[in-house]
């Protein structure tokens, strides 16, 4: 498999943080020790756009000129495991000592902006995907909610995900009687996959798990490169066909009885049977 590196950080290319390796690996990974952790383990060209420092932080701007990097360099699917955490930002600003109004509303000024920041963005990938290039942007639905404290609980859908043309991912664990929204996964998303003690590549090698809607975003997209390269083999990718594979194939029959659709979007993603 062809990959090409590209560091949106200033710290260079290579993963300082274990997150986008995860991340990574989940996509197109490989067999370790028997154990399989790739979804489209048959990619191969790959994208790697960094735009998280060590410490997990990054820019929306630096997620920008990493989503026109990919389109220019002729991605399919782009996947983004990142998102504004909007109650942390206002608690954060309250630590610093502002007053909890206006700490909200300058958390709000700064919600806005990315909305609108990916609505064009995401309308930008739509434009370039209608003179031929089908492309579709796939990003986690954000670790907000706290239904383990209460069922009411749940949070939108945060930016970038909740922007028009994006599709948003929510986390899915085990219970006793099927698949359940993590308590953490926020709510309203288009569709959903495994995002609870996900094992894939560890930072330096290995195996580790990890939980969020960062985890279960890379699902989705492994699923779509799948889509995509059967839509390409026959001569009918674009972005409509594409996203219509990835959303009319999901399925809630291993879902636990009781589930909102909500907390669930569309289902379960499927893979191509052939």
């Amino acid at each position: 498999m062809s990959l090409v590196h590209m560091d949106f950080t200033g710290e260079g290319v290579g993963d300082a943080n274990g997150h986008g390796t995860h991340c990574a690996g989940t996509i197109f990974g490989r067999d370790v020790d028997g154990l399989r952790i790739g979804v489209a383990r048959g990619t191969r060209r790959a994208l790697i756009g960094k735009v998280l420092d060590q410490t997990g932080a990054g820019t929306s701007e630096q997620i920008v000129r990493a989503m026109l990097w990919a389109i220019e360099e002729g991605a399919h699917v782009i996947s983004i495991s990142i998102g504004m955490n909007f109650p942390g930002y206002v608690q954060q600003m309250v630590e610093a000592g502002l007053p909890v109004d206006l700490a909200t509303s300058r958390a709000l000024e700064g919600y806005r902006a990315n909305v609108r920041l990916f609505d064009t963005l995401a309308a930008h990938v739509k434009a370039r995907s209608e003179v031929g290039q089908a492309a579709i942007v796939i990003a986690a639905a954000g670790n907000e909610s706290r239904r383990q404290l209460s069922d009411d609980f749940e949070v939108a859908v945060s930016p970038p995900a909740n922007s028009d043309g994006i599709i948003s991912v929510a986390a899915l664990g085990q219970s006793p009687t099927g698949l359940v929204a993590a308590d953490f996964s926020n709510t309203g998303a288009h569709l959903s996959a495994p995002g609870v003690q996900v094992v894939s590549a560890a930072l330096g090698g290995g195996l580790t798990s990890m939980s969020g809607t960062s985890m279960a975003a890379p699902h989705v997209a492994g699923v779509a490169t799948l889509w995509a390269e059967q839509l390409l083999a026959t001569g009918r990718l674009n972005t409509f066909a594409l996203s219509a594979k990835l959303a009319g194939s999901a399925i809630t029959k291993r879902l636990a009885d009781g589930f909102h659709s909500s907390d669930v979007g569309a289902g379960i993603v499927q893979c191509p049977l052939d």
